[in-house]
């Protein structure tokens, strides 16, 4: 060997033999059949992102609809409940004016039926009647109506107006008449100044009251209701033959006497609601039920206007008796006026008792026999 081949030995010994690299194939399962098998999930559809903005938007706007919505509701909840106070309000305040005033129509009806009342002092209670009427057309011009309801609250004021005049007129005509000596034609002439007074319950009730609750119901106010205002309370008052009696009254009173004969009598006392008539002789028998009433008939037996009038109906009891009491503000001569007295089932049951009615005497009265009656009655009950 030369040396050359040992270089060569040398070089194949310290040189390691690499094995062959195999390139083993990927293994593939087998191929499934088309149209067979699961189906891989598909993707979800996603709107092309310039559609975000877009939606956004379309909420944005849904959310400021409804929140105009709901701010126009609670504006409008707001606005009614304002103008149903506004409404409410008022008609407390006319309502203070008109109770103030039917009050003096009561406190006139009580004056002129006072007993021994004198021309001196009839002039200074009309002055300040006419005072506080004048004081409330005022108080009813100072107030603020809604603005559907000026209309209305003229006419109120119209009718505290008539009543203002209506006073005024009867202090002026039973000064004029102070010296007359016709009753018939001062009653006429004070029936003229008292119709006035009538006419303003017209003109309340015609003029402010329909008139308010029209308005109110083309407004739809609801709840409330237009106060009422009643001057003259019985028509007796402003008839002439009234007041010609009263005049004659006062006159007499004047003179510092009673003039004419005075007197009051019981005619009959009925049982109500079955109209059955009281005996003072016979035992009556008599059905109570919660609607048991008694009507008691007075009249003038005099030729002289009669005033306050007392009437009192006593029932005897166990424990406490049953007394009712009722006032005839005025009564004519030759007229006759009723009252009713209710007692319900209050009575004693399957007993002999007795109903009692007396009148107090007038002034100036000198036969009192037919003031008091009793009458003899048994109670059954009526379920």
């Amino acid at each position: 060997m030369n040396a050359r081949d040992d270089d060569i030995l040398d070089f194949d010994f310290f040189e390691e033999e690499e094995p062959p690299t195999w390139e083993e194939p990927e293994e593939r399962g087998p191929t499934p059949p088309r149209g067979r098998g699961p189906r891989p999930p598909r993707r979800r559809m996603r709107p092309p992102g310039n559609m975000t903005p877009l939606l956004r938007l379309v909420g944005l706007i849904a959310l400021a609809i409804l929140v105009v919505v709901l701010v126009a509701v609670w504006v409008e909840g707001c606005s009614s409940t304002a103008k149903h106070d506004r409404y409410a309000n008022y008609m407390a305040d006319i309502g203070s004016v008109g109770s103030a005033s039917a009050n003096l129509g009561d406190k006139l009806a009580t004056t002129l039926t006072q007993p021994g009342l004198k021309q001196e002092d009839l002039n200074a209670k009309l002055g300040g009647y006419i005072q506080q009427a004048e004081a409330q057309v005022q108080r009813a011009q100072g107030l603020h109506p809604p603005g559907p309801l000026h209309d209305a609250n003229d006419g109120a004021i119209e009718a505290l107006q008539f009543r203002v005049s209506g006073l005024t007129g009867l202090q002026r005509t039973f000064q004029s008449t102070a010296n007359a000596k016709d009753a018939s034609t001062a009653g006429q002439q004070l029936s003229a100044p008292a119709q006035r007074l009538t006419a303003s319950d017209v003109v309340w009730s015609d003029r402010f009251q329909a008139a308010s609750q029209a308005v109110m119901a083309s407004e739809n106010v609801q709840g409330i209701q237009a106060p009422p205002s009643q001057f003259v309370s019985a028509a007796d008052f402003v008839s002439a033959r009234t007041l010609a009696t009263i005049w004659q009254r006062i006159q007499g009173a004047a003179t510092g006497g009673t003039t004419g004969l005075h007197g009051t009598q019981i005619l009959y006392t009925k049982a109500l609601p079955s109209g059955t008539q009281l005996s003072t002789t016979t035992t009556t028998t008599v059905k109570a039920s919660a609607n048991l009433a008694f009507e008691v008939a007075i009249q003038d037996s005099g030729d002289s206007q009669e005033v306050s009038i007392q009437v009192t109906l006593t029932i005897p009891k166990d424990t406490t008796p049953i007394v009712r009491k009722k006032t005839i503000p005025v009564i004519d001569p030759g007229e006759t006026k009723t009252v009713t007295f209710k007692v319900g089932n209050l009575v004693p049951f399957a007993q002999n008792t007795s109903v009692k009615v007396d009148v107090k005497p007038v002034p100036g009265e000198t036969n009192t026999g037919n003031n008091s009656y009793e009458y003899p009655v048994i109670f059954s009950f009526e379920p």
